[in-house]
């Protein structure tokens, strides 16, 4: 079933309303407060289309649609138009940053706070960290036939290993020639590099395909273990605001996930995936069972050349996608000019400013 334009507009009004009212809405309410042309009775039978696609679901006994998570999908993908900041919005945020950029851990916090307060959602900002692999040496040392142990040390000295299960374990001159190819691979590489140093590697060794894959998934978990993240929340209490999160149970496990620093480290820990786009996870394809009610938007901002951070806006499934999408550009845009102007007038005078 194809969607025409007016059930693409009466999708579009039905989300509209929802996120205001947080209110299931009727055709003959659509009809009054949307200029669509046509009577209560069509747009009776196209919201029965978009329910027969799953774009809209039908709440309880009451008489209204909501939309479901594949709606909003469509919405945020198809439909949705971006946002003009006010200029007083606009100022704000930019003042948040030139006024904050001398101290980052000052920044994040502020950063947090004016955007909890902007939109009304939970904020969670993580400091810069390089995206830079930061591995040392990587050394495969056989255990017996099955088992081979990854021994990674990271540029701080730490040193990690990982026991390798495999099908077969080559002879040790295979295994050496294994640690020094991913050695010389992995020198001055970032995390976005991880796909084309993978791509390199299988084909340099095809018959171990099952080792290597394991090797780079190990170096990945040691990277990881090695950053101390730290990240900012703000707006925590916002998410009581919102009538669906009434239910205490609800409002339980959201604030379990949010004091769980694990898994907000691996919520806006995107790997090899970093990339300058705006992010947005709806509902149920949420893989982190807690906040499967709720819809998160996610951007990086960079900080010099081999450093970023992550925002992140959590709110419920009918959030304000076109506003927090303009918001979170504004500031990322903000913080990237700001710190490009001092780089540049380091590079310039040789020192700061």
């Amino acid at each position: 079933m194809d969607l025409n334009d007016r059930k693409f507009k009466i999708l579009e009004a039905i989300i509209t309303d929802y996120i205001k009212t947080a209110e299931p809405i009727g055709s003959r309410t659509i009809a009054k407060k949307y200029d669509l042309g046509v009577s209560s009775a069509t747009i009776r039978n196209d919201m029965s289309d978009l329910e027969e696609l799953g774009l809209i679901v039908q709440p309880h006994t009451s008489a209204g649609r909501i939309p479901s998570d594949r709606g909003y999908r469509l919405y945020v993908d198809k439909m949705m138009q971006s946002q003009e900041l006010s200029p007083e919005v606009a100022d704000l945020l930019q003042n948040v940053v030139e006024n904050n950029i001398g101290q980052i851990d000052y920044l994040m916090q502020q950063t947090a706070k004016a955007l909890a307060a902007l939109t009304n959602y939970t904020i969670v900002v993580t400091e810069p960290k390089s995206s830079r692999l930061n591995i040392k040496h990587v050394q495969l040392v056989p255990v017996d036939e099955r088992s081979v142990v990854a021994v990674i040390v990271t540029e701080n000295k730490s040193v990690k290993n990982h026991v390798l299960r495999v099908s077969n374990v080559p002879d040790i001159e295979q295994l050496n020639s294994i640690s020094q190819a991913i050695n010389t691979a992995i020198q001055n590489y970032t995390l976005q590099d991880m796909e084309s140093i993978a791509s390199v590697m299988l084909q340099t060794y095809p018959e171990n395909r099952e080792l290597v894959t394991k090797l780079l998934k190990a170096i990945l978990t040691a990277v990881k273990q090695n950053d101390n993240v730290h990240y900012y929340t703000s707006g925590v209490n916002n998410i009581l605001g919102f009538p669906e999160f009434s239910d205490v149970e609800k409002a339980k496990n959201i604030f379990r996930a949010l004091e769980e620093k694990d898994m907000l480290i691996t919520l806006f820990d995107k790997d090899s995936e970093h990339n300058d786009e705006v992010h947005i996870v709806i509902g149920g394809e949420n893989n982190m069972k807690e906040l499967q009610e709720c819809s998160i938007v996610r951007a990086d901002y960079n900080y010099g050349n081999d450093s970023y951070g992550t925002i992140g806006v959590i709110g419920p499934t009918r959030m304000n996608y076109s506003q927090t999408v303009s918001v979170l550009n504004a500031i990322i845009k903000n913080l990237e000019t700001v710190i490009k102007s001092i780089s540049d007038g380091k590079n310039k005078d040789g020192k700061n400013g």
